[in-house]
């Protein structure tokens, strides 16, 4: 029971670098001595210590953790990158006991970590509330296991179902949904839209409503229509193209080459190169349809204006399964669905 406890706790602190640590996954540590916890610490960015060395550094009597136990939810980890390898670091200290939440898929250390915990007379725990620090992680796994970032779509439509009024944009949801959805911006990697998105609204896709740090943004554009002077080439974020025109690059801009009659393989495909571990489509029906259609989909959110009716424009798209839960914006129905 107490593993489960301070299991949840290490989720919780990772929970608190969403959005922070591409292309690293979220990883919390807590470490217990005697039924308390001594240290804590999570992964705050790439580059950075790692969640285990933080909660090694956060301790006060060093002298104790012979005695204790270390909490992590991903396997530490094995190799040499930009930080020395967990494992070797929690061997140093001298703690005698390891729980895990998951191992880490990663081929440079899928099992390798806690082969060197094990080899140095560490006990190890594994698959401590897995499934939850699986459901943290979501991006990290598909990136790895599926070879494609993770992909959330999110549109908003009127009560009767419509994306804008007689075919011209409109406000549809509530300023507190716009501010949810520049959270959720925050959150994913990247974000993409298509070329009459682009040219209509003319949006910078970034989290100007909110503190975070702006997405890198992803645009289709295959004839290369939109003008170079709109807001999603300017300097807040860097932007990938894709097209069927040229491949460069110049400042902030990237121009990937990708073909029309296979457009969402290779979008996956040339997003899974760039390492870039999470996707959110706010692009127009044919856009979000293209996704759907394919089956290329992860979750998705609808925000429903219930009292507005727009009687004509551009239809939402659609989706074949049910939603697995429903919340409040306001006055904002959000609809949550997850391709299963």
């Amino acid at each position: 029971m107490n593993d489960i406890l301070y299991m949840q706790r290490c989720i919780e602190l990772a929970q608190k670098a969403i959005g922070n640590t591409y292309p690293n996954p979220l990883v919390g540590s807590v470490i217990v001595h005697q039924n308390k916890i001594i240290g804590e610490g999570y992964h705050q960015k790439a580059g950075g210590p790692h969640a285990e060395v933080h909660a090694i550094q956060s301790v006060r009597n060093l002298g104790l953790l012979k005695e204790s136990t270390l909490y992590v939810t991903l396997e530490p980890c094995a190799h040499f990158g930009k930080t020395p390898p967990c494992a070797l670091k929690i061997i140093e200290m001298g703690i005698p006991r390891v729980v895990i939440g998951m191992l880490d898929p990663h081929d440079k250390v899928n099992g390798l970590g806690k082969k060197l915990l094990e080899d140095a007379g560490i006990e190890v725990v594994c698959g401590v509330l897995e499934e939850e620090c699986r459901a943290l992680n979501k991006r990290f796994l598909t990136i790895h296991q599926r070879q494609r970032p993770y992909v959330i779509l999110k549109w908003a439509e009127s009560n009767d179902g419509f994306l804008d009024k007689d075919f011209q944009p409109c406000t549809i949801s509530s300023s507190l949904a716009s501010q949810w959805v520049h959270n959720l911006r925050a959150q994913e990697h990247s974000i993409l839209v298509g070329t009459q998105t682009a040219l209509t609204d003319n949006p910078s896709l970034t989290t100007r409503k909110i503190f975070g740090r702006n997405p890198i943004r992803i645009l289709f554009d295959f004839d290369l229509k939109v003008p170079i002077s709109h807001k999603i080439f300017n300097a807040e974020a860097p932007t990938i193209v894709l097209n069927s025109i040229k491949e460069s690059e110049e400042e902030n801009i990237k121009w990937r080459i990708i073909s029309k009659e296979n457009a969402i393989p290779d979008t996956m495909n040339c997003l899974y190169l760039a390492q870039i571990h999470s996707v959110l489509v706010e692009g127009g029906a044919f856009t979000l349809q293209q996704f759907l259609n394919s089956g290329c989909w992860d979750e998705v959110y609808v925000i429903r204006n219930p009292s507005l009716n727009l009687l004509n424009g551009t239809l939402s798209p659609q989706l074949t399964v049910p939603p697995v839960n429903q919340f409040y914006l306001g006055d904002d129905e959000v609809l949550h669905f997850k391709n299963e």
